[in-house]
């Protein structure tokens, strides 16, 4: 670190608005650049121009990151429940107050329409609440052993906590992950995206105002190479990470060639979308479009395998192409948007790689699929008919506004199809029975059901998957349980 005071960048956005962005490595409380004086760019998935560059952290900057956060440990473990809280409550202030600039930055980084930015921004705030809300309520519990003893568990924090959090969801992810772990008294080193790295470094101007001390928090841009030494480090207890599920396989195998860190994995999916012939149709067709095209697909939950039963088939179908038709394909920054470009060139071309794939494997493209325009990541969303669990378009994450629909007869068959998958991450249920409702969440195999919607959740829920969709919990009481360890203390008297 040879510059403690890196410039700041100024941000022209679409509504005249000039915004200032840090470009720096968050440490110890300090914007400074990296060792090697390494950048990555940031790029506008609206344009593919560069928006600025900012300094890309290396195997020094995390040893300098989890430094930083070692020595701040003891006494932030120390502090009070309460004290810690009332700066989880300072920093939801923070962010209300600067709501505006922060959703901005979000949809220019990332290519999210400035509506869901907004909401990002809301939920973040929520989450702050909560686990200020629970910082005193970690309890442990005395235990009936035996007369002449004094039994009990009682819970402790990691120390140094890895967050790796993914380019899709930056600022809320960043926020969902740190404030159960920093509440309960770690000391936390997050890694953003390579891809989106802005808005949590504005946040980071906040963190200071808020108050928290140096060390407690730090940020770092970087590309895997600095995720890898994250999970690979001697010093970090613990990492949680969301991303891909390959990628997730290799951070246990780093976690595990170290020294063998905790490990908690929100990683990819492959939703199941269950409609059937009792459902309301009109808004189990606005359900399951949403499912696919919100935040342009690019959703670990999205419901990208919609499953109908065959009395309404053709009627959801037609229903469901003309949605996709009509689908306000702009700019992210455009109120009139409904979906907006895809984050970048890499992710776009992937994308198109699978809708070409799906036609040789023998899929009917129903509609869209196509690029829209020269400048930018914008494509027409797509649906598949005519497929089935053996092809790789059903089987695999496409991460884009693709979705596959298939037809079934029985309850039976539903279950057994909609649970064929190696992820297990999230489905929805509709229908108007509740004793089909009931027999369907009870059966299938994912962390999260939604009934008659898609994406519902609350800062009280946890979220998390079954199967390849990764292990434990982000969000709800349970990610208190997360971020730290349980120590059973036998005194006798």
């Amino acid at each position: 670190m040879t510059n403690t005071s890196p410039s700041r960048v100024s941000l022209p956005c679409a509504n005249g608005a000039i915004i200032k962005v840090p470009t720096g490595l968050f440490i110890n409380n300090q914007f400074v650049t990296s060792f090697s004086g390494a950048r990555l760019a940031s790029v506008d998935p609206n344009t593919n121009k560069v928006i600025c560059e900012v300094y890309e952290a290396e195997l020094d900057d995390v040893n300098a990151a989890v430094s930083a956060a070692a020595s701040a440990f003891p006494a932030w473990a120390k502090t009070v429940a309460t004290a810690r809280a009332a700066l989880l409550n300072k920093l939801a202030d923070l962010i209300e107050l600067s709501k505006s600039d922060l959703a901005l930055v979000e949809a220019l980084d990332t290519g999210k329409l400035i509506k869901q930015a907004h909401d990002d921004v809301d939920s973040a705030v929520k989450d702050l609440r909560f686990f200020a809300a629970c910082a005193d309520k970690h309890d442990g519990a005395i235990k009936n052993v035996d007369g002449d003893s004094l039994v009990y568990t009682k819970h402790e924090p990691f120390g140094v906590v890895g967050l790796i959090v993914p380019w899709n969801y930056p600022f809320y992810l960043a926020i969902y992950k740190l404030a159960p772990a920093v509440v309960t008294g770690n000391t936390v080193v997050i890694k953003t995206s390579e891809k989106t790295p802005l808005s949590t470094l504005k946040l980071c101007e906040l963190i200071i105002e808020a108050g928290f001390p140096k060390g407690v928090i730090n940020v770092l841009s970087g590309y895997g190479s600095a995720g890898d030494a994250i999970a690979r480090h001697m010093d970090v207890q613990k990492v949680s990470f969301t991303g891909s599920t390959a990628t997730g396989r290799k951070v246990m195998i780093a976690a595990a060639e170290s020294n063998i860190k905790s490990v908690s994995l929100e990683l990819g999916g492959k939703s199941p979308m269950i409609v059937f012939d009792d459902a309301d149709l009109e808004s189990s067709v606005d359900a399951c479009h949403e499912g696919f095209t919100s935040n342009a697909g690019q959703i670990c939950c999205a419901g990208t395998r919609i499953y109908v039963q065959e009395g309404i088939y053709d009627a959801f179908l037609q229903k469901l192409k003309t949605k996709t038709i009509s689908t306000v394909v702009g700019p992210s920054t455009s109120p009139n948007s409904e979906l907006g470009p895809l984050v970048d060139t890499l992710q776009f071309d992937k994308v198109l790689g699978y809708l070409k794939l799906g036609q040789q494997e023998g899929a009917v493209l129903e509609c869209g699929g196509s690029r829209i325009g020269s400048e930018g990541c914008f494509m027409e969303p797509a649906i598949f008919s005519k497929v089935n669990e053996e092809m790789r378009i059903v089987k695999e994450e496409i991460f884009g506004p693709v979705v596959c629909i298939m037809k079934f007869k029985t309850i039976e068959e539903a279950i057994q199809r909609a649970n064929n998958s190696v992820y297990g991450l999230a489905a929805g249920v509709f229908t108007s029975s509740l004793s089909t409702a009931v027999r369907m969440t009870n059966a299938l195999k994912a962390g999260t059901v939604w009934t008659n919607g898609f994406g519902m959740g609350s800062s009280s829920l946890p979220f998390g998957g079954y199967k390849q969709s990764g292990y434990g919990k982000d969000g709800g009481l349970e990610a208190l349980a997360t971020y730290t360890q349980t120590k059973s203390v036998y005194m006798n008297l």
